[in-house]
């Protein structure tokens, strides 16, 4: 609440915000854990990767992978591909896909931050290492050591795809699209100072929010989410 309303030119402490939510018997949202692991990356100057998989069940039954990876100084979100069989093969290409825009100098990452799942060969750190990018492994069933893609699981199944019923691939890719849009481009994050990741990452200077304009509401994916910006 605080964010959207930072966006809208609209300052108001946090405190009230929590008494407003306990007016309404609404619990806070759970808190962020932190350790030793997340404190590593937060360090790493060069913004790391953090990689790794989710799925998604249609409504015939099929279940369907998605590979993602997060900038982590940004928190910005890129969906690699989606499949119903993610083996070494597809995986590896992913890879290979992931790395065109790094050759752009405004990319500059130097680790990669993967599980050990199966899926993930020797052939896709090849690429990785390939591009100068140094693959880091988390501890074996050590979730939290992979905090930050851990939460955007939980953050887009409880945002998305748990609040809607999925019929194949096409309609996930379509659903996963928008979503992440709205969360690189609009979802405020209490780390970057109520910023999305595309704010933080275009510019570093305060933006000024008008206070004349009207407020829009815009209505995304149904309904399910909506967007409040200063009309022009």
């Amino acid at each position: 609440m605080q964010g959207e309303l930072a966006r809208l030119g609209i300052t108001v402490a946090a405190a009230t915000v929590r008494a407003v939510l306990r007016q309404g018997n609404i619990p806070p949202a759970p808190k962020r854990a932190q350790d030793s692991w997340s404190v590593f990356l937060r360090t790493q100057a060069s913004g790391p990767l953090a990689c790794d998989f989710f799925h998604v069940d249609t409504a015939f039954c099929r279940r369907l992978y998605v590979l993602f990876v997060m900038e982590v100084e940004t928190r910005r979100v890129h969906i690699l591909g989606i499949t119903a069989h993610p083996n070494r093969d597809w995986v590896t290409q992913q890879a290979r896909n992931l790395l065109m825009p790094l050759e752009d100098p405004a990319y500059r990452f130097r680790f990669f931050l993967r599980d050990r799942d199966g899926k993930f060969s020797d052939a896709f750190d090849a690429v990785l290492a390939g591009a100068g990018v140094q693959v880091l492994l988390s501890p074996p069933r050590s979730p939290k050591a992979n905090a930050f893609a851990e939460r955007w699981v939980g953050t887009v199944h409880r945002e998305c795809t748990d609040r809607i019923l999925i019929m194949n691939e096409q309609h996930l890719r379509t659903v996963l699209d928008a979503y992440v849009d709205h969360y690189n481009r609009h979802r405020p994050h209490q780390s970057l100072r109520q910023q999305p990741p595309h704010a933080v990452e275009a510019a570093q200077t305060a933006t000024v929010i008008p206070l004349s304009g009207r407020i829009r509401r815009t209505q995304l994916l149904g309904g399910l989410i909506i967007e409040y910006q200063r009309a022009a």
